[in-house]
């Protein structure tokens, strides 16, 4: 999982911590934080498309080439809990098992990070705080791997 930003808030930390500890027994899970990119609060297009390639910049330097890259973008496809652990589970048995999940900054993901990923998926239209999506993703990455294995917790 790549994020921008660093994680500041504890009850956010532990929830993630939480999840990574519970995924051990199904997967090597890392959780890389790049820098965010100081910028005022009002932005021209121009200064927020710079803001979102620096951080994009930064992004595309922490995936591999064999990476399959799922970023997080609002106009992504929308699954089912059952759909997204099917999607992993299908992604591994055909040899990719080197997942990434890109999470955005406060103004969402460069063209090119989008371009880089080979998917492209929403946690529908609400809008979330992006420290706060690392949990929920984190959580329904457990969740995939619960409903992957047939064990109680999805319902």
């Amino acid at each position: 999982m790549i994020t921008v930003g660093k994680l500041k808030e504890k009850y956010l930390v532990q929830g993630i911590n939480e999840y990574l500890k519970r995924l051990q027994k199904y997967a090597k899970v890392e959780v890389i934080e790049v820098s965010d990119e100081k910028a005022p609060e009002k932005l021209s297009d121009a200064e927020m498309k710079q803001v979102k390639s620096k951080e994009g910049e930064r992004i595309l330097n922490k995936l591999s080439d064999s990476d399959y890259v799922f970023a997080l973008a609002i106009d992504g496809k929308q699954f089912s809990s059952e759909e997204f652990s099917k999607e992993i589970e299908q992604l591994g048995v055909s040899g990719k098992s080197q997942l990434a999940f890109v999470i955005g900054g406060s103004l969402g993901l460069s063209d090119e990070v989008i371009h880089r990923s080979q998917k492209q998926i929403s946690f529908g239209k609400l809008t979330y705080p992006h420290q706060l999506m690392k949990l929920i993703l984190v959580e329904q990455i457990y969740r995939s791997f619960r409903i992957m294995k047939g064990e109680p917790y999805h319902k």
